[in-house]
């Protein structure tokens, strides 16, 4: 199985979740063994997506280098991540990825309209091999071996319309679009404020959240899925995985994961390469037929 990047550049106008900034974004094909790599063209600063140019998870995942970040990355990535792209150059014009919709439903329309392209390189992925976990304060998120691609995650929250959820998601690029793109980002109207006031959320608005208050969901329309808030929180944490490099053989499972917890988790995970082996998919048989029934959707 060879390596993927889109056909053809393509370009996406929109504003930042919490700066609420208008942002220009363009998505541009790259050669084989590139990775992704993102450029902002008005500071004239390349930021590859490495775990070690993560400097801040606090509410999104943010990359930077030399004093220069791009924030909330992990929608976008979710997307690239799922149609199993490998190298990609994300071009952008102010500090932050446009929000859409909440979700990453634009983002898969976008690459679906550009096209992907298979490169001559073969593709590499991560398997893991031993158990990774971290914990903290009753949350914990963790990979574990498996010959699959598995995302568990499950929340408590202490408010009627989101309560106990949890979702089982068995990976695939059809699934991935009807299940977890739509699923869109959420917050409490009783934090929009605090936010704001830090600099945060800005940009939020009806048509790129879900909204709560003390015990509704505000958003005319109502949820797209009945459990759309663990839903999201799986769409966050494929986004989040993607700073690995390669795409996962195994299973993540969550409970009360954040973006934070997921950036450790990476980290741990590379701490040992009794953790986990890379393997080359045109050598082995077996992992490849897992992609094969993945991508098979996808031309």
């Amino acid at each position: 199985m060879r390596q993927r990047t889109i056909n053809k550049s393509i370009e996406v106008v929109g504003i930042g979740l919490h700066k609420g900034v208008p942002v220009k974004m363009t998505l541009e094909p790259l050669g084989s063994n590139m990775g992704i790599v993102f450029y902002r063209t008005d500071e004239a600063v390349t930021i590859p997506l490495k775990i070690e140019n993560v400097v801040d998870t606090k509410m999104a995942t943010v990359i930077g280098k030399d004093g220069v970040v791009i924030s909330t990355i992990e929608h976008l990535l979710s997307a690239v991540y799922a149609y199993g792209i490998d190298n990609l150059r994300v071009t952008i014009d102010n500090d932050e990825v446009p929000v859409l919709d909440g979700s990453s439903s634009g983002y898969c329309m976008l690459i679906e309209e550009a096209g992907i392209k298979e490169l001559d390189a073969s593709k590499k992925v991560l398997k893991v091999k031993k158990h990774v976990e971290v914990t903290a304060e009753g949350k914990r998120v963790c990979l574990k071996p498996s010959n699959n691609i598995v995302y568990d995650f499950s929340i408590d929250f202490e408010h009627p319309v989101i309560g106990q959820q949890s979702y089982h998601f068995d990976y695939s690029i059809e699934d991935y679009k009807e299940n977890i793109s739509r699923a869109r980002t959420f917050g409490f109207l009783h934090d929009l404020q605090y936010l704001q006031s830090i600099g945060l959320a800005k940009g939020a608005s009806l048509d790129n959240a879900i909204a709560i208050d003390g015990r509704k969901v505000i958003n005319p329309e109502g949820l797209r899925y009945e459990n759309e808030f663990v839903r999201h929180k799986i769409l966050d944490a494929i986004g989040d995985m993607s700073l690995l490099g390669y795409t996962i053989i195994g299973e993540y499972d969550a409970h009360a994961g954040s973006h934070h917890m997921n950036h450790l988790l990476t980290k741990k995970l590379f701490e040992s390469e009794e953790n986990y082996e890379i393997i080359d998919l045109e050598v082995a048989e077996n992992e490849s037929k897992v992609f094969e029934m993945a991508y098979a959707l996808v031309k």
